[in-house]
């Protein structure tokens, strides 16, 4: 555009470069215009200057993507490393185990209580030793027949793990792996498994449990999230929580159900996608995840591990690159300015006097953008770090603390301005714990801190007693220099108070526990005295009545019977109390048929005889040898005889056959128990009180005491037997002896 005649004489605005991202006004863009049209180098120049701020940026972007897939793919290789390690740490242990005679001698006989007990020890050992979770047996139907943890409240012990696909694998003679969360603890962790193989059948399986807890405790501490995917891309393991169980891609049906009927993920799970997005762009050997709503956008590169079959994908925060790019421009930009203002100083010379002016307004004007800019983002990471519920110290080599963040004074209730410069002793250590401050303090400055972190108790301004957590870490400067030692450090006093608490609990508990042992050896021992201190009474009655007739020889009897019913009963006070003790060593091999005698010739034979019921035995041929207490053995049979008799006495009448008067006895035999059955014809078990018939103080009769059935099925239990009742073909009723049967080696 031709310039009017009174333009040379006004005066010109100076050239000078706009800041990037400014709009001119339009008499502005004008005079700019007019300006490139008088001076052509400079167009060259300003061009040249606007290539080298884009190349920068963008060379700036590529380098720090290329910087960041670099340290990815290095921190990729050294994590899936150490999840295999730890995923195949205890591949062994299964393999070990199935190797073992006992195992297979378990699994041929698992009633068998003594192979039972070995082999828990034997687990409880091998895995104590290895460190690993649990260890355990389980026969061809997925039962667990003995485990390492048989002692604890979540024992495998009886569980049923069929439906696992370890369990499967090695069912078919293959080792397995699986990871999911476990059925009985519900807690989650990896298990490996191997067939116990005995001349080419598989007759069992073992297993080991491993707690992946420890790997994913470190990935907590790093910057970014890191997860770990399994073949269907679900994920199971990583550093955010919300992120576990969810899915990565759309599922099959298919797969939906044999997740959820192998319960890997929990009796419940059902599929949820994962709260973000992924892009893929080209030249890019990962993928990029955004979340949305926190504007958060993640770096990702998987690392597969076709051994196992998972996938590792470790993330970096992408505003690194951003920072990188604003960076690169922010260098490009001022060095484009030095070279514009370079060659306008030599081409207008005679201009350049007002345009540095105002050139150099300009660059005030941008210094003073990037300082503040600097200042807000001082504020910002300020900001996050008052927002931290984790204390934060920093100190020098010699101890001197140089930084502290507000978690950390509110912890111990001196501001900063007081900590900043102090050297040991700080003012918060703990009077009481002077000598262990100094010791972690100089463990730290040395170099040699716990990577656990050590609990330290810490005194508040106020006088109140802080429980902490310290983790120690070198603090590196920007040239990579180490400078002196950060620490983190969490606040665990809610969490001590609420371990005191549990303790007081368990206190009381074991209180509780001692005062109803107590009254169930009391309870016990009235009822089980009963039938001992009737005989002593009949015996003296007896002897009464023989002194008075003169009958010595006869008296002598009596005198001795009498004397042999207060050794029994002195005998069940014993045992009784061992038993309530759970002390087992009363037990020992005797013969079921011998016990049934002992108990007729005892006192059932004679009460039998008063109800006017005959006593009809149908013993085995043999001895049925069981490993027993016999002087109990013998109380709880006596016992049922008698509950027999009392039950058959309401249903007595002339018009009743002769059948219903007689009380049987009949013991029964197989490869593995011993059987006792004592049948009656009594009025039965009603649906109402057979639901009952074990509960403590529940009875039918106005004198019971509601004990008897309970203590007896207890003794029984306590010999690794069981008791049954049921009701009898053609009525009354049938308690049936279950024990396991031993057999003695012939002498």
């Amino acid at each position: 555009m031709p310039t009017t005649p009174a333009e040379p004489a006004a005066p010109r605005a100076p050239l000078a470069l706009p800041p990037p991202g400014t709009a001119l006004p339009p008499g502005r863009i004008s005079r700019w215009r007019a300006a490139v049209r008088g001076t052509g180098p400079m167009a060259a120049v300003v061009g040249l200057a606007v290539l080298l701020v884009l190349g920068a940026g963008e060379w700036a972007t590529q380098s720090e993507l290329d910087n960041q897939w670099d340290n990815l793919r290095r921190s990729g290789e050294v994590q899936a490393l150490a999840l295999r390690g730890v995923a195949t740490r205890y591949s062994y242990l299964p393999f070990t185990a199935a190797q073992q005679p006992l195992i297979a001698e378990l699994l041929h006989n698992p009633g068998a209580q003594p192979l039972r007990s070995a082999a828990n020890a034997y687990l409880q050992t091998i895995n104590a030793n290895a460190g690993s979770d649990t260890l355990y047996v389980m026969n061809t139907d997925g039962l667990t027949v003995a485990s390492s943890n048989w002692d604890t409240p979540t024992s495998f012990v009886n569980q049923n793990y069929g439906n696992r696909p370890y369990f499967r694998d090695a069912l078919q003679g293959q080792p397995g792996r699986f990871y999911g969360v476990g059925k009985t603890t519900g807690e989650p962790g990896l298990f490996a498994s191997a067939p116990v193989v005995e001349n080419g059948r598989v007759i069992g399986v073992v297993a080991v449990k491993v707690w992946m807890q420890p790997i994913v405790d470190t990935w907590a501490q790093l910057r970014d999230p890191v997860f770990v995917t399994d073949e269907r891309g679900i994920i199971f393991l990583g550093s955010v929580l919300p992120w576990l169980y969810q899915t990565t891609r759309p599922l099959p049906e298919q797969d939906v159900q044999q997740v959820q009927f192998d319960e890997q993920y929990g009796a419940r799970w059902t599929p949820q996608p994962v709260p973000w997005k992924t892009l893929q762009r080209d030249g890019q050997p990962g993928t990029e995840i955004l979340v949305p709503g926190t504007g958060k956008r993640y770096l990702a590169l998987e690392e597969r591990l076709p051994d196992l079959g998972w996938t590792l994908t470790l993330t970096a925060d992408s505003k690194a690159v951003a920072l990188a790019r604003q960076q690169a421009w922010a260098l490009a930009s001022l060095a484009s300015g030095l070279l514009v203002l370079g060659a306008l100083y030599w081409q207008l010379r005679e201009r350049r006097l007002q345009e540095n002016r105002q050139a150099r307004i300009e660059l005030e004007q941008r210094v003073q953008e990037r300082t503040h800019a600097l200042q807000q983002a001082q504020a910002f990471r300020q900001s996050m770090e008052d927002s931290l519920l984790v204390g934060m110290r920093a100190r020098d080599l010699e101890g001197r603390i140089v930084y502290v963040n507000a978690a950390m004074c509110d912890m111990v209730g001196y501001s900063a301005d007081e900590l900043i410069g102090c050297l040991p002793p700080y003012p918060y250590w703990h009077p009481d714990d002077l000598d262990r401050h100094w010791n972690d303090s100089d463990t730290a400055l040395a170099g040699k801190a716990a990577p656990q972190g050590n609990e330290n108790r810490l005194r508040h301004r106020n006088g109140s007693d802080v429980y902490t957590m310290f983790y120690t870490a070198r603090l590196i400067d920007g040239n990579g220099q180490h400078i002196g030692w950060m620490s983190s450090v969490v606040d665990i006093t809610a969490q001590k108070r609420a371990e005191e608490q549990q303790q007081q609990r368990e206190a009381q508990l074991q209180r509780v526990q001692r005062v109803i042992t107590v009254g169930e050896m009391a309870s016990t021992l009235a009822h089980e005295l009963n039938q001992p201190l009737a005989a002593l009474v009949n015996y003296a009655a007896a002897a009464r009545s023989l002194a008075a007739q003169g009958k010595t020889e006869l008296l002598n009897d009596s005198l001795t019977a009498l004397s042999s019913q207060a050794l029994r009963a002195a005998d069940i006070v014993g045992r009784i109390r061992r038993w309530v003790r759970q002390h087992p060593e009363a037990r020992e091999p005797c013969d079921l048929n011998a016990a049934v005698d002992q108990s007729l010739g005892l006192l059932l034979r004679a009460e039998a005889r008063r109800h006017g019921v005959a006593v009809r035995l149908d013993l085995a041929h043999g001895p049925l040898r069981v490993n027993a207490d016999r002087v109990l053995l013998e109380q709880v049979v006596l016992n049922l005889g008698l509950n027999a008799l009392q039950a058959m006495q309401a249903m007595r009448a002339d018009a009743t056959p002769p059948e219903a008067h007689e009380l049987l006895l009949r013991t029964t035999a197989d490869t593995r128990f011993a059987c006792l059955e004592v049948l009656d014809r009594g009025p039965g078990l009603p649906p109402e009180i057979a639901e009952r018939l074990f509960e403590p103080f529940f009875t039918t009769r106005s004198d019971g005491l509601g004990l008897g059935l309970n203590i007896c099925r207890s003794i029984v239990e306590s010999m690794g037997g069981e008791l049954l009742a049921r009701n009898r073909d053609g009525g009354g009723a049938v308690f049936e002896i279950r024990l396991p049967r031993i057999f003695l080696p012939p002498p």
